[in-house]
């Protein structure tokens, strides 16, 4: 169906079917999104499942996802395109023979079959349009944000060997933030925005229940209830929804049926990763266990 067409229980119905637990928030910017055929920029902590909105998008409207993925030093040229050298230097030594002329070999290795193409410009030349993934652009510099808003706004890119390339269809722009640092006034407003903070007890719970099934019913909720006490620690790295789904899948491996306080100790690497973090945990282990009520559950 074209995006155009899709309603608003559409989008619903399309992220619960791709396994997305949602609420009518993020399916309201996800809509919204793709009428106005505007970027998302979507921010809140990591581990919340900012990047599976892309990746459920693409998977929704059957097209591609194409994921650039920003760090600190992204530059244009990793971004865009690059020459492939090894073949360019290969082609002209198979062909130092040839009686075609420098200008005619030079049109001929700077040419597309010797163009390696980078998510940027992957996005552009799609034959459908694709779901295009910014993942955590504030890893980037300034530079960089500022040289990405000027292709978010004209889509078309200049390669000095071959001429300008426009899109042929403008890809659906998915941005998402850590908040690591702040973002220009000038790409918030290019974007509509979203922010996704932890997931209350209710989402959490079915988020398990829905992605790790056959886990058991008792130990889905204590590592639920227990996820959501630890989030009010001050923790140097807090954990997110995708280290619950990670303890979730390695517990329910385990065939272990509810938590105590031996098997949390023995399996804390799943959820924290941070030694002093580990350690202000065990301190008040016995502490968390009563406030989430395991230890009284364990006892009746």
């Amino acid at each position: 169906m074209p995006s155009n067409n899709l309603q608003l229980s559409d989008i619903q119905s399309m992220l619960q079917q791709q396994g997305y637990i949602t609420d009518k928030s993020v399916a309201m910017s996800v809509f919204l999104s793709l009428q106005l055929n505007k970027p998302l920029l979507i921010e809140g902590p990591a581990g919340v499942g900012k990047t599976e909105i892309a990746k459920v998008m693409a998977n929704a409207l059957q097209t591609d996802l194409i994921r650039l993925q920003c760090y600190e030093g992204l530059d244009a040229t990793h971004a865009l395109y690059e020459w492939n050298y090894q073949r360019q230097l290969l082609h002209l030594k198979m062909t130092e023979h040839d009686t075609h002329t420098i200008d005619e070999k030079e049109r001929t290795i700077f040419s597309e079959p010797f163009l390696m193409k980078r998510p940027l410009l992957q996005a552009i030349s799609q034959p459908k349009k694709p779901v295009l993934l910014i993942d955590e652009v504030d890893r980037s510099d300034e530079e960089f944000e500022s040289f990405l808003l000027e292709v978010l706004s004209d889509w078309q890119i200049t390669i000095p060997e071959i001429g300008t390339i426009k899109a042929t269809h403008i890809p659906q722009v998915i941005l998402t933030g850590n908040r690591t640092r702040e973002l220009s006034e000038a790409l918030r407003r290019r974007c509509l925005y979203l922010y996704i903070d932890y997931p209350d007890f209710e989402k959490e719970w079915l988020i398990v229940k829905n992605k790790v099934p056959g886990i058991d019913a008792i130990l889905s909720e204590q590592i639920t209830r227990f996820m959501q006490e630890l989030r009010k620690m001050k923790l140097e790295k807090t954990p997110g929804l995708a280290e619950t789904l990670d303890w979730a899948m390695a517990l329910s491996a385990l065939h272990i049926e509810h938590l105590d306080k031996t098997i949390i100790e023995q399996t804390l690497g799943v959820v924290l990763k941070e030694w002093q973090d580990t350690r202000q945990v065990q301190v008040s282990l016995g502490e968390l266990l009563e406030k989430t009520g395991i230890i009284a559950k364990i006892e009746t």
